[in-house]
């Protein structure tokens, strides 16, 4: 019974979730938290993993999330669940879009659709940062916090710096400030 609920949840989370794996986080937060399978720091660490491991971040968070639920099986059930809702919408969009793609509502739609995929993200972003008290109360750390952020989007957007780079920056700078 446990394997069909992880294939269900992570279903409903593949069709209902648009803007990629980050924008699926807060969706997929609410319903491990809902059914009791894992605290939202449980989760927060989860997403740090599947985030830094290969492969989509949506997918990983449900293998990992499957996995803790119950082993492999529900690793398997889970991933199955979430990836089988792209695959059917990608090989039904494939047939169909060549006939849509100039339709006025269909590029209405995806316009609409983008504000809140981006809403979406960085929504996850302050829940995980609220979650492990990077924000929350204004000190010292949360100003420390802050200005990596700001330089960090700074050197991404301004310098064109490589994200790899920024990363690896931020990173010994965290080493240097936080040891």
């Amino acid at each position: 019974m446990m394997y069909w609920e992880l294939f269900i949840t992570f279903l409903m989370i593949g069709f209902v979730s648009f803007g990629g794996g980050y924008a699926m986080i807060p969706v997929i937060e609410r319903q491990v938290t809902a059914h009791g399978w894992m605290t939202i720091q449980d989760f927060t660490d989860v997403i740090a993993v599947a985030g830094m491991s290969p492969g989509p971040i949506g997918t990983n968070s449900a293998i990992f999330v499957g996995y803790q639920v119950a082993k492999l099986p529900g690793a398997i059930f889970a991933a199955a669940g979430m990836v089988l809702p792209s695959l059917l919408i990608v090989i039904l969009a494939g047939l169909f879009f060549s006939k849509i793609d100039r339709n006025r509502w269909v590029q209405s739609a995806f316009y609409g659709l983008r504000p809140i995929v981006t809403g979406l993200i960085f929504y996850g972003a302050v829940r995980f940062a609220i979650s492990n008290h990077i924000i929350g109360e204004l000190n010292g750390a949360t100003l420390v916090a802050m200005l990596f952020f700001a330089c960090s989007l700074l050197a991404l957007l301004r310098f064109k710096m490589h994200p790899f780079f920024v990363i690896m920056i931020s990173g010994l700078t965290g080493i240097a400030v936080y040891s």
